[in-house]
C-alpha cells in the first residue's frame, strides 16, 4: 500500500529536480569537513601511524572506495530512493537485513554528527571568548546550533546546497592556497620528496593500519550522493557523476594537502613533530604552524573561524542525510508514517525535527557528565562511525551481487559481480585493520573500545529484529519463498 493511501492529505514527496551535480557534490564534500579532517585528525596518522607515508593512505582508500563505487553507482541507475544503503541492501538481501543496515546507517551518521557538535562547541566557545568576551559552556553553542540547523534543514534544498557550497569553498581555499604555495616553492627541508610519502616502503612503515583507518573516516559521507537521488535532476546521470567526482576530489585533496604538510616538516621528521604535538595536547599545531609560516599570521585566526564554518557545514550535511533516511523508513512503513511528511519546500520537516531530538539525546549525556567533548564525543563518535560505515559498505556490495544475479537488469560482469566481490574482500581487510587499531582511533582503553564495538553490533542486530517484524512490508525485498515482491517505493528503473 502506498504511503499516500495510508496517510492521505499530507505531502510525502521530496522535491524532484531540485539539485544538480554541483549541488550534490557540495553536500558530499561538506560532510567531509575538509578543514576539520586536515587540522583535527591528520596529526594522529602522522604521529601514530606511518608518519610521512600517511598521504599515500588517502590514495589507497580512494582506490578501494572507487572499486566499491562501481557496483554502488550501477545500483543507483536502477534504484532511486533517499534510503541509499537501506534501500540497496533491502533490494539485494531482503527487508530484514535492509532494516538492520538502516539502523547502522543512522548510527553511523548520527555518531559522526554528534562528534562534530562536540568539536564545534569547543571551537565556537574559544572564538566567543576571544572576540566577544563571552564565556559559555561548549554545549550551549552546540544546542543553539541544533536549532539553527533544524531551521536550515526545513528550507528549500537549493538554499542548503548554496550555503554549503559557500562554506566548503571558504574552508578549502586556505588549505589549497597553502598546498599550492608549498608545491610551487619546493616546500621544506627535503623538498617535495615524493618517495618519502608515496613509495611502498613509506606507506608500509610504522602502523599503516592507523593511517588507513583515519583515511576511511575522511571518506564518510561520499555515498550520500545517492541519498539525494529523488531530488536530483536526471538521477541516472547526476548521482553517478557526483559520486565519482566526490571520490576523486576527496582522496586527491586529502592526499595532496597532507603531502604538503609532510613536506613542510620533512618526511623524516614529521612523525616526531606530530608525536610531540599529540603528547603536549597541541595537535592542531602540526598543520596550523606550516600554514601560518607560509601564508602569514592572519591565517591562524582565519582558520579558527573557518574551522567553525567547516563543522557547521558538516553538521548540516549529516542532518540532511539522516532526514532522508528517516523519510524513507517512514515511507516504507518501518518507522511511523509521519516521518515521511514533507513541507511546502519539499523538505522532510518531521524527520528533521526527529533528527534534531536524536542529536540532542546523543550530546546531552556528555555535557551532563562533564566529559571532554573532543576526547570523548568526537573520537568515540568517529570510531563508531568508521566501523558502522565499513559494515554498510560490505553489506551493500553483497547486495549488489545478489540484486543483479536475481534481476538480470545489468549483466556486465565487472560492474555487477567482479568489482562488488573485490570490494568485499578489500573492505574486510580494512575492517580487520580498523578493529586492530580501534583503541588508537578512539584514544581510549581496550575496554571502552570493546564496548563501542559491541554497540555497533547491537544496533545492527536490533535492526535485524525490527526488520523481522516490519521488513515484510517493504517493497522489492525477497520473500521467504525467494520470489521478488511487487515493486514499491523506492523507485526501480529497468533500464539505463
Amino acid at each position: 500500500m502506498s504511503q499516500q493511501s495510508r496517510d492521505p492529505g499530507h505531502r510525502t514527496h521530496l522535491r524532484r529536480g531540485a539539485v544538480g551535480v554541483a549541488g550534490i557534490l557540495f553536500f558530499v564534500l561538506s560532510a567531509q569537513a575538509p578543514l576539520t579532517g586536515i587540522v583535527g585528525t591528520l596529526p594522529v596518522p602522522l604521529g601514530l601511524g606511518n608518519g610521512g607515508g600517511a598521504p599515500a593512505a588517502y590514495l589507497v582508500v580512494g582506490a578501494v572506495i572507487a572499486v566499491f563505487a562501481v557496483g554502488f553507482i550501477t545500483m543507483s541507475r536502477h534504484v532511486t530512493d533517499a534510503g541509499a544503503f537501506y534501500t540497496y541492501v533491502t533490494r539485494g538481501l531482503g527487508g530484514t537485513v535492509g532494516v538492520g543496515a538502516s539502523q547502522t546507517a543512522l548510527l553511523c551518521y548520527g555518531a559522526t554528527q554528534a562528534g562534530m557538535y562536540g568539536l564545534y562547541g569547543v571551537v565556537v566557545k574559544g572564538l566567543a571568548v576571544q572576540y566577544l568576551s563571552v564565556d559559555l559552556p561548549w554545549w550551549v553553542w552546540a544546542v543553539a546550533t541544533m536549532a539553527l540547523v533544524q531551521i536550515l534543514g526545513s528550507l528549500n534544498i537549493e538554499l542548503g546546497a548554496k550555503l554549503l557550497a559557500f562554506l566548503v569553498v571558504a574552508e578549502s581555499s586556505l588549505l589549497v592556497a597553502f598546498a599550492i604555495h608549498e608545491f610551487v616553492t619546493g616546500s621544506g627541508p627535503q623538498g617535495l620528496n615524493l618517495t618519502g610519502s608515496f613509495a611502498p616502503s613509506a606507506f608500509l612503515a610504522g602502523a599503516p593500519g592507523v593511517a588507513l583507518t583515519f583515511a576511511i573516516a575522511s571518506m564518510i559521507g561520499f555515498e550520500s550522493a545517492a541519498i539525494y537521488a529523488e531530488e536530483a535532476r536526471n538521477p541516472t546521470r547526476t548521482v553517478p557523476r557526483a559520486t565519482y567526482l566526490s571520490v576523486v576530489v576527496i582522496s586527491v585533496f586529502f592526499s595532496f594537502v597532507s603531502w604538503m604538510v609532510v613536506s613542510h616538516h620533512g618526511a623524516d621528521r614529521v612523525q616526531d613533530v606530530a608525536r610531540a604535538a599529540l603528547r603536549d595536547g597541541d595537535a592542531t599545531s602540526v598543520v596550523l604552524a606550516p600554514v601560518t609560516d607560509t601564508l602569514g599570521p592572519w591565517a591562524t585566526d582565519t582558520m579558527a573561524v573557518l574551522l567553525a564554518s567547516s563543522l557547521l557545514a558538516g553538521i548540516l550535511a549529516f542532518h540532511n542525510a539522516i532526514n532522508r533516511y528517516l523519510h524513507s523508513l517512514g515511507s516504507t512503513g518501518v518507522l511511523p508514517a509521519r516521518l515521511s511528511h514533507t513541507n511546502r519546500h519539499g523538505a522532510p520537516h518531521v524527520a528533521g525535527l526527529t533528527q534534531t531530538v536524536l542529536a540532542l539525546c546523543m550530546v546531552v549525556p556528555f555535557a551532563v557528565a562533564g566529559a571532554d567533548p573532543v576526547v570523548t564525543l568526537l573520537t568515540w563518535g568517529g570510531g563508531v562511525a568508521v566501523l558502522s560505515l565499513l559494515v554498510l559498505y560490505i553489506l551493500t556490495s553483497l547486495s549488489i551481487v545478489a540484486f543483479f544475479r536475481r534481476t538480470r537488469l545489468d549483466t556486465r560482469p565487472w560492474h555487477t559481480l567482479v568489482a562488488p566481490s573485490l570490494s568485499v574482500l578489500l573492505l574486510l581487510g580494512v575492517m580487520v585493520m580498523a578493529i586492530a587499531n580501534f583503541p588508537t582511533l578512539i584514544s581510549a582503553s581496550g575496554g571502552t573500545a570493546l564496548l563501542l564495538e559491541l554497540g555497533v553490533l547491537l544496533v545492527f542486530v536490533g535492526g535485524l529484529a525490527l526488520g523481522a517484524v516490519r521488513g515484510g512490508r517493504l517493497g522489492g525485498g525477497r520473500r521467504t519463498d525467494g520470489r521478488e515482491t511487487e515493486p514499491a517505493p523506492p523507485e526501480v528503473h529497468s533500464s539505463l
